[in-house]
Formats: structure tokens, C-alpha cells, sequence
């Protein structure tokens, strides 16, 4: 047998079986991210075992486009996401509540108004 770096593959006349009995390929988890239709966001769909980019694609392809459920798909090897979990980053220390809508109410500027221009709130229109 012929060594390889980390994985022996064995030679063309070292068996007289012709079955290849040679160690089984690694599997690695890739991650399927899929868009259903156009205009939709990408969601994660789920993920297939596979030792390449290949077979990961058609996995992919199978269990998530046969049925045309999906009109994209990214395969992710899971090793290559990188997970963002500083505290720091996603939740900085400044109060930045000025930045979000709900600390600015118009119900009481428009009603303060009204009642300084003398008119009365308006009645909701019946379909």
C-alpha cells in the first residue's frame, strides 16, 4: 500500500477481489440554505453528510430542489460558518434607544396638535 498524508490508498495490484476495501471517505456536515421562491429570503433548510462539495451538492439538489420547493440553494461546509458570539459586539454597552422607532410616539404630537388647531379627531372610515 502507498502512503498519503493522512489516508492510504491501496495499490492497482494489491488485490485480486477488484472490491475496493480501502478506509471509507470522512463524512463532513454541510449546512443547506434554501430561498423557495423569488424574492424570499434564504432560510436554513437543514444539512447532509458528504465528503465533498460535490456529493453535497447533489444531496443538496436532492432532498431540497427535486420537487422544485426551493429556487436556490447554498451549501455551506459547516466548518467554514463562523460563529459570532461576542457579547461586546452584538450588544455594545452605549444606549443606542434612540435608534429604534418606538421611543418616538406620534399618537400625542398629532392629538397635541388637534386640539391647539381646534379640530376634532377624525372618525374611522366605514367600508
Amino acid at each position: 500500500m502507498k502512503r498519503d498524508a493522512d489516508r492510504s490508498v491501496p495499490d492497482a495490484g494489491a488485490g485480486s477481489s477488484g472490491a475496493a476495501s480501502g478506509p471509507s471517505p470522512v463524512l463532513e456536515a454541510w449546512e443547506v440554505f434554501r430561498r423557495e421562491k423569488d424574492g424570499d429570503p434564504m432560510r436554513h433548510g437543514g444539512s447532509v453528510m458528504a465528503p465533498d462539495a460535490v456529493l453535497a451538492t447533489h444531496y443538496a439538489r436532492e432532498l431540497y430542489g427535486r420537487r422544485q420547493e426551493s429556487v436556490r440553494l447554498w451549501i455551506v461546509r459547516r466548518a467554514d460558518i463562523i460563529d459570532l458570539d461576542d457579547p461586546d459586539l452584538l450588544q455594545p454597552p452605549l444606549d443606542r434607544s434612540f435608534k429604534k422607532p418606538g421611543g418616538y410616539v406620534m399618537r400625542d404630537k398629532l392629538a397635541a396638535a388637534r386640539e391647539a388647531a381646534g379640530q376634532a379627531k377624525p372618525k374611522a372610515r366605514s367600508k
